[in-house]
């Protein structure tokens, strides 16, 4: 009788998994996942980092607070509870970065954070599989690199317009620290996320990693990091300015009279401290200058007393609607106008609105849909008894992207300008949140900043972030701030490169995808890539199996006393074999 083959691996009884059978135990295995008390852990985990932003603008926390969600990440026992935690970090995350949100878009806040969160799944993955024990130095190091690169490709996708915007990039929480910024003139605000994520990173391999030397690069890697910016800040001397500008901007405070007549009496007598442009925040004009005359004249007026252009905001009756419109009036009328390219989701007009639209019955959500501009745009000032000045203005939500301003330096501002409001969140940390985003744009083109707002915060910035003047949503009133302006020409290195390093970063978490996908059919039975080692592997165990099956035949034959192969009953030779006898 011939042997039963054992066969590993497979059940020869049961019959194969159907797609709905498989659909079910994926989405079994999922609310496992889900239902696991440590999982939902990583949710506070990532509204931990969230302080590092103003108003609680506990910066240093930012460079370590990402550690707790990431060792959830390291420690979960598979790659799909990695991708879980992961998911719910970012959940945590975007609930407590967007809080403010809430009155404007009531639950669509939670439902949108459960749809961000799951592009941090990729950094739950990448830090499981490279960091998970033991920890080797090749591994740590590809994990330097890897897991800040998802971390940027979150940032980066997030940063679509349609996806709300680069709103709390991990970069920005460093508003305060010029020295860290000077990265941010290198690959833009980009550069110090990486940065500030490699040394999180860092800190996970000195804690979890079991030998000394490897414990040892990871902390050597994020000091360099952490050192990264403040000696670019010491090497990279201060561009000279070739003239300076002075700006005053005016805040009526958290309820102005309509129809801009706060603002106009806030700027009268600004003559008297010598001020070249005037900046009024976003939507001070309650009508639209083109059809109130008596209202221009009154700012020409007011413009020609002051000796200065004063930029205002209203919003514009246009085809098929509305825009934000920032208008430059001079004692000569309107000089220059631009219209707000990027608008707020939600606030002012709503993605997929045949599919969301119902949110404006359950939420303050725009009832209908601004029009939007058609790009950035430069405006020439031109302040009496003064050469003219090119300026880049932008509009509130606008200066969350980095690529805006990079465009306006790169077409010879020489100073960006935005208007904002902000008066819906008064009482949150969108205003200051909104303010810091100012510094960044200054250390990245290289440009002095100044933002005027409606109810606060207003702020100035040097060309390297460097805070001058700022009135908080407490104040009213008017700052005064004295601008040098670089030459016309000058870049820095990202108003040259633009985006190249969340690009490097793409192509890092791509190519680590990839390997990881390579590894995972690897040791995947019966795949195209390894089908044809197993095949071999599998006729050679098949050739043995039938050796031992024909040795225990002859065996068994000998064993019965029948002949063997070769032989005729009594031990005759068979006919045709020799028997080494000579022939009789």
């Amino acid at each position: 009788m011939i042997p039963a083959r054992h066969v590993t691996g497979t059940d020869e009884n049961r019959e194969p998994a159907t797609g709905d059978n498989r659909d079910v135990g994926v989405w079994r295995r999922l609310g496992h996942a889900l239902g696991q008390p440590v999982n939902w852990a990583s949710l506070p985990a990532g509204a931990l980092p969230v302080l590092a932003y103003p108003a609680p603008n506990l910066e240093l926390l930012a460079w370590f607070g990402l550690v707790p969600g990431l060792l959830l990440m390291r420690i979960a026992p598979s790659a799909r509870e990695a991708a879980v935690r992961g998911w719910w970090f970012g959940t945590g995350f975007m609930l407590a970065a967007a809080y403010w949100l809430a009155p404007n878009i009531g639950p669509g806040l939670l439902l949108a954070a459960v749809a961000f969160g799951a592009l941090w799944t990729g950094v739950g993955v990448s830090t499981n599989l490279l960091l998970r024990a033991p920890v080797t130095a090749g591994r740590a190091l590809a994990a330097l690199l890897v897991v800040p690169s998802y971390w940027l490709v979150v940032e980066w996708i997030r940063s679509w317009q349609g996806f709300a915007g680069p709103w709390a990039l991990l970069g920005t929480t460093q508003w305060q620290h010029p020295d860290v910024l000077s990265l941010a003139a290198i690959g833009g605000v980009w550069l110090v996320s990486f940065a500030v994520a490699a040394v999180n990173t860092g800190i996970l391999i000195a804690l979890v990693a079991g030998r000394l030397r490897v414990r040892l690069l990871a902390a050597a890697v994020a000091v360099v990091a952490a050192a990264a910016g403040p000696a670019a800040f010491a090497l990279t001397p201060a561009v000279a300015p070739q003239r300076h500008l002075t700006v005053s901007l005016v805040q009526p405070g958290a309820h102005p009279p309509p129809h801009g007549y706060a603002s106009v009496g806030l700027s009268q007598g600004l003559h008297s401290r010598h001020s070249q442009l005037i900046v009024w925040g976003e939507s001070s004009i309650g009508a639209d200058l083109r059809r109130d005359p008596r209202l221009l004249a009154r700012i020409e007026a007011l413009s020609r007393a002051d000796g200065a252009p004063i930029l205002v905001s209203q919003d514009s009756v246009v085809s098929g609607g509305h825009s934000k419109v920032a208008l430059l009036v001079t004692p000569h009328g309107i000089t220059g106008s631009y219209t707000k390219t990027r608008l707020v989701p939600f606030g002012e007009y709503i993605p997929f609105r045949g599919e969301l639209g119902w949110l404006t019955s359950i939420s303050k959500a725009a009832s209908s849909n601004m029009i939007a501009g058609h790009g950035a745009k430069v405006l020439t000032v031109r302040p009496p008894g003064s050469q003219p000045v090119r300026i880049g203005v932008l509009i509130c939500f606008e200066s969350a992207f980095p690529d805006m301003s990079r465009v306006d330096a790169r077409r010879g501002a020489e100073l960006i300008v935005y208007q904002t409001s902000d008066s819906t969140f008064q009482q949150s940390w969108a205003p200051a949140q909104h303010a810091s985003y100012s510094a960044i744009r200054a250390a990245e083109t290289g440009r002095p900043v100044v933002q005027a707002a409606l109810t606060g915060d207003s702020v100035a910035f040097d060309s390297r972030g460097r805070l001058l003047a700022s009135m908080s949503t407490s104040q009213h009133g008017v700052t005064t701030v004295r601008l040098g302006l670089p030459p016309r020409g000058a870049q820095t290195p990202f108003d040259r490169i633009g985006d190249v390093v969340p690009a490097t970063a793409l192509t890092a978490a791509a190519l680590a995808a990839l390997a990881a996908l390579i590894g995972w059919l690897r040791r995947r039975p019966h795949h195209p890539l390894t089908a044809g080692k197993q095949g071999a592997e599998e006729k050679q165990r098949a050739g043995e199996e039938r050796t031992s099956e024909q040795k225990e035949r002859a065996t068994g034959r000998l064993a019965a006393g029948k002949p063997a192969a070769g032989e005729r009953s009594g031990g005759m030779p068979a006919a045709g074999e020799r028997t080494g006898r000579p022939p009789v």
